[in-house]
């Protein structure tokens, strides 16, 4: 069995896929159930040409209670194509391993290119759960039609992040002790020299098994709020997860890094006093009953396990309220936390503006 796993602390947000169920679907568990998934992992795998050198039962060789967020080989990879004003064929995977471009695609000189990240877990009583992949898919369209691509339905994007999981099911570490870090990428792969769109696209899922994202494990973290540098401006491509959004913050992380701290916090790119996001993940505050999270205006990219907490934080009763938010607000903050695919939920201890903990 396979779940879509919705669930967050004690709120009922699970949809649940079960082998043989006599239930109707409902409109969030239309995508089918675990033998349909299972059975198509099943049949693209016979179409792998390399050799296993193992059984892919066989447990990995690895230190699962020392994971941390690295690149670490899998098995199996997923991967389709398309031309430009078509629609993607049906994908299979493969052995994981280097894909050939051409020097003049599109995403190598231009930066035409999306990438998504979501998760797969094994629950206590051995169920593969996935959390919310229907948004990622959602996301990847509006990115998409953003940075002028085709991409994948929503239907075929969940289904190739659950054969991939499945594929590579033997590298979820067992509960608690991590995840399977999913990471779909959508890319112009076809030659274009002079700008324009790529003719050709690749939609493709690799996978490792991850654990805590930051060193400091569930430590609080410790934030620098940049001045200097801006994380995305008005009109631009912050609120979809453009691959041409990260390189240039590598410049102030690197330099927060090196002072210890543990990410960067973002102001706006205008007035230079409202809190947007932390490099790798949003952003919350807490003020008596009321949370708080930037709006999100084009700058912000809305995340999944954003949305999720502004869900269950009203279901249990606080006021939620998405607006901007001065640096002096948060600073006023009773409690400040990060969210993300990534990163989970992690609180904040510490932020550092002007030369000020």
């Amino acid at each position: 069995m396979i779940q879509r796993c919705t669930r967050f602390g004690n709120c009922k947000l699970v949809q649940s896929f079960r082998a043989g169920s006599s239930s109707s679907p409902s409109s969030s568990s239309k995508i089918g159930d675990y033998h349909r998934f299972a059975s198509q992992a099943s049949s693209s795998l016979q179409q792998v040409l390399e050799p296993s050198t193992y059984s892919d039962d066989e447990n990995p060789d690895v230190d699962w209670d020392n994971l941390g967020f690295c690149m670490m080989r899998t098995d199996y990879m997923y991967m389709t194509k398309c031309t430009k004003g078509e629609c993607f064929e049906q994908g299979q995977l493969s052995r994981y391993g280097n894909i050939e471009l051409s020097p003049a695609a599109g995403v190598l000189n231009y930066g035409q290119g999306l990438f998504e990240g979501t998760k797969a877990y094994r629950s206590e009583d051995g169920r593969l759960l996935l959390f919310r992949p229907e948004q990622n898919a959602i996301r990847m369209k509006m990115g998409a039609e953003r940075m002028c691509m085709p991409s994948p339905s929503i239907d075929q994007f969940v289904d190739a992040v659950k054969q991939t999981a499945i594929a590579n099911k033997r590298w979820i570490p067992p509960t608690g002790k991590g995840s399977l870090y999913l990471r779909p990428l959508l890319m112009g792969s076809g030659q274009i020299l002079g700008l324009g769109a790529a003719p050709e696209y690749i939609f493709l899922i690799y996978v490792s098994p991850v654990g805590n994202y930051f060193k400091e494990g569930f430590a609080p973290l410790n934030l620098y709020v940049e001045e200097e540098f801006d994380r995305a401006s008005r009109g631009g491509t912050g609120g979809v997860k453009s691959v041409t959004n990260y390189a240039p913050g590598l410049k102030a992380l690197t330099r927060a890094k090196s002072r210890g701290f543990s990410d960067v916090l973002y102001l706006d790119s205008v007035n230079k006093k409202f809190i947007e996001e932390v490099s790798s993940c949003n952003i919350f505050i807490l003020k008596g009953n009321v949370i708080s999270s930037p709006a999100a205006n084009g700058t912000i990219l809305e995340g999944v396990t954003r949305k999720s907490i502004i869900d269950i934080a009203r279901e249990h009763g606080y006021q939620v309220e998405e607006r901007v938010i001065t640096i002096d607000e948060l600073i006023d903050a009773d409690e400040v936390f990060c969210t993300g695919t990534a990163v989970g939920v992690a609180p904040v201890g510490s932020v550092t503006y002007k030369g000020q903990r």
